[in-house]
């Protein structure tokens, strides 16, 4: 889980009894195979490496009250109990790894079985979360079993309650964009007309957001358990270029945009569209065979964690998708790159729109061009793709609404490329028509 981590306390509470002189290091080697098995997706079931630890634990022997063992993210600790139990003060050094920034903690036990969909889930019931300073955290149950202080360092979870609309919204919204970009591409190869670079640099943008709908809409289903990690990895690489190339896209579309409005004259480019071509698809290729190159471990199944409002607290939940798991490659070239074509095409919209209104003024328009000039302006929007910028206000108040509006515009993105595409179309028909009136009214008078 990206920016997200858990300290994980096995808690084995046993009385005295034979063992064998290794059982602590045969834990020690348990643990640590079921950290290997996390991050390599093995088919062994998470139930089973719980039982068999719990196992050696309870056949460990140690001196005193209590045995620790730790690897790097799990903490197992055996207490020898007697009649006058208290409770219990646990620490670990784990927590000294955490930046000390604005985090949430949360503690919860393993509530196996729990769900339907997944082996088990986080529950809060019965404990309640004290955190007297910002490097200690107290837990307050009343019942014994595994536990965790889950950290949530990055945004607010995601509540489940809105996984299923936002599901829906993305299937059906991803699933009519598939089909209005085949549309789009299939009436362009029909059509002999129109083919110029700016409807050429269109088709390349129709056919960067099918790659990337279609990749999304696979990428849940590749990311389950039976699917083997590098089918997922490679998906995930594909993802993440055809991102890349349909925010790329999205940015030739703003230059070129440029180039129509800010140099009317002298704009010949020799080979302009191939071009065009090599840095649209060549780059993010470039970018991502880069990545693979340095960190092949970057792809795979990522971790996406839920939150669902229970009793007291909050019980968490995980849902895995094939994408970036890398907090660098997600910064630089997610979040960076799109933040940079996203500003470069805002910017472009207004130097647009600006340009528009001195043609307006400078010609004089009657007041019924306002409604087509709406219809401009709403193109020019989406054509530079700059409802992708709302991916930059998922904090505070606006993570909600932010939800739900990235949904529905991104992934219907498709669709509206392909109105563009049609509103575009009709308008250069009506245009040739009225010349060719124009030209047999001139024929008739003559």
């Amino acid at each position: 889980m990206e920016r997200r981590g858990a300290l994980f306390l096995g808690l084995c509470l046993v009385t005295a009894r034979s063992g064998t002189a290794d059982a602590s290091g045969e834990s020690l080697r348990w643990m640590q195979r079921m950290e290997v098995a996390a991050r390599s997706r093995r088919p062994t079931s998470p139930p089973e490496f719980i039982h068999g630890l719990e196992q050696r634990l309870l056949n460990a022997t140690f001196g005193g009250h209590n045995l620790t063992l730790q690897t790097r993210t799990i903490q197992s600790l055996a207490f020898r109990l007697g009649c006058d139990f208290a409770g219990l003060s646990l620490s670990s050094s784990t927590m000294e790894w955490v930046p000390q920034e604005g985090y949430m903690v949360t503690c919860v036990f393993w509530k196996e079985g729990a769900s339907q969909h997944y082996w088990g889930v986080w529950s809060p019931e019965g404990c309640r979360t004290e955190q007297p300073s910002p490097s200690q955290v107290l837990c307050r149950c009343n019942h014994l079993s595994y536990f965790a202080v889950l950290m949530q360092l990055s945004a607010a979870p995601v509540p489940v309650e809105l996984l299923a609309p936002l599901t829906y919204i993305s299937l059906v919204g991803c699933s009519i964009s598939v089909v209005a970009s085949l549309l789009t591409l299939l009436l362009h190869v029909h059509t002999r007309r129109q083919r110029d670079s700016i409807t050429r640099i269109h088709m390349n943008l129709h056919a960067s957001v099918l790659l990337l709908n279609v990749a999304f809409l696979l990428s849940p289903m590749l990311a389950l358990t039976p699917v083997p990690g590098s089918v997922c990895a490679a998906l995930a690489a594909v993802l993440h270029f055809a991102l890349l190339s349909c925010l790329t896209w999205m940015a030739i579309e703003g230059f070129n945009l440029y180039l129509l409005l800010g140099r009317v004259y002298n704009i010949y480019i020799r080979r302009y569209v191939l071009k065009l071509c090599a840095v649209g698809w060549g780059v993010p290729a470039f970018l991502v065979l880069l990545v693979l190159a340095v960190k092949s471990s970057a792809y795979g199944p990522r971790t996406i964690l839920l939150s669902d409002s229970q009793g007291n607290g909050t019980s968490f939940q995980n849902m895995s998708m094939c994408w970036v798991r890398s907090p660098e490659v997600h910064s630089v070239l997610v979040m960076g790159y799109g933040g940079l074509t996203s500003l470069f095409n805002l910017v472009v919209l207004a130097w647009a729109l600006r340009a528009l209104r001195r043609l307006k003024a400078r010609e004089k328009a009657p007041g019924p061009r306002a409604c087509r000039d709406t219809v401009t302006v709403l193109g020019l929007t989406v054509l530079l793709g700059t409802t992708w910028a709302l991916a930059f206000f998922s904090f505070g108040v606006f993570l909600l609404p932010q939800l739900f509006l990235f949904t529905v515009f991104n992934s219907l993105y498709g669709f509206f490329l392909f109105l563009w595409f049609c509103s575009r179309r009709c308008r250069s028909e009506a245009v040739a028509e009225a010349e060719m009136e124009a030209f047999s009214s001139a024929q008739t008078v003559s």
